[in-house]
């Protein structure tokens, strides 16, 4: 069943795309943005009772349901399934940002390609080669595919099922939302929230890693893992980008990657070799590629899981 239904709410989410601003999404911004004006006073343990006061009950609604429609017909939990996954995955949420840069540099119009650049993800893009907008193109689509896509097939696969893909999709938005600046918002406040989504994330982001690894170039992915993800002070974001940028064969991360205005990049150690090339628009293309034999592989891996338990 669970293959099924990450199947369908793939088809689903490429046939109708979720809307960033839809009812229940609107839900949970509203119920974080509350318990946050509500339970912030500067102190640590009110960053702990508020991500509780925030996942907890989402969490427990969705399984609930679940095991009351799998208790009263088979098809109906089927079903709370598809409707979970659809949700939680987020492929066309990010992935219209990454097309229409990709569309603007094929035309050969680099300032629209910087304009939308900016949208996504906020900085300054003004005067940026192109070799640049495309990194920071593939720096936040390498971490966006794995949080909207492979971390929410892990926590699926768990035995908590629909209740994993809820408890991933939130502490995420909780992590990020919780700990931007925010003139209202204390330093504390967000930081149980960032380790919470960190632990969580801890064994998905490696999985996906040794995904990109499989699928792309082996050798380049495990010496970039090995020698340049600690260049980010998130761990599991520089072991993405490290074993990505690999993967790929272009040059995310290591001594010869710009920083620009990537503030967390940290120049490595000279002595260590680069991996890959420069970034060029024909490696936005390869990017799609090495995404798609992810999702392929995984869908495999559960598919060959599934019928083993049907046959066992």
């Amino acid at each position: 069943m669970t293959f099924f239904s990450v199947l369908l709410a793939l088809i689903l989410e490429q046939v109708r795309a979720l809307s960033t601003h839809n009812p229940v999404y609107n839900l949970v911004r509203s119920h974080a943005a509350h318990i946050a004006r509500t339970f912030d006073a500067g102190r640590h343990k009110h960053g702990v009772l508020a991500w509780l006061a925030v996942v907890v009950p989402f969490v427990l609604l969705v399984g609930v349901v679940y095991f009351l429609l799998m208790k009263v017909n088979f098809v109906l939990g089927f079903a709370w399934n598809v409707v979970i996954v659809y949700l939680t995955l987020g492929f066309r949420q990010f992935s219209h940002y990454f097309t229409d840069i990709h569309v603007a540099l094929n035309k050969d119009n680099p300032n629209e390609a910087r304009e939308i650049l900016r949208q996504w993800i906020g900085i300054d893009t003004v005067d940026m080669p192109v070799d640049e907008v495309v990194r920071h193109t593939l720096l936040h689509a390498v971490i966006a595919s794995h949080r909207h896509v492979f971390g929410v097939f892990f926590w699926f696969l768990m035995p908590v099922g629909p209740a994993g893909a809820v408890l991933y999709r939130i502490s995420e938005y909780l992590s990020r939302k919780w700990n931007e600046d925010a003139p209202d918002r204390s330093v504390a406040f967000g930081l149980f929230a960032k380790r919470a989504f960190y632990v969580i994330d801890w064994v998905p982001a490696r999985l996906t890693a040794i995904g990109f690894a499989i699928v792309g170039n082996f050798e380049d992915a495990v010496y970039a893992w090995r020698n340049y993800a600690k260049q980010w002070p998130n761990e599991n974001e520089g072991i993405l980008l490290a074993a990505g940028s690999g993967a790929l064969g272009a040059r995310l991360t290591g001594p010869l990657a710009e920083p620009s205005s990537v503030d967390a990049l940290n120049i490595g150690d000279d002595a260590v070799l680069p991996v890959g090339s420069d970034c060029t628009p024909r490696t936005l293309q390869a990017a799609v590629g090495l995404v798609w034999r992810a999702v392929l592989l995984w869908m495999l891996l559960l598919l060959m899981l599934t019928l083993a338990v049907w046959l066992g």
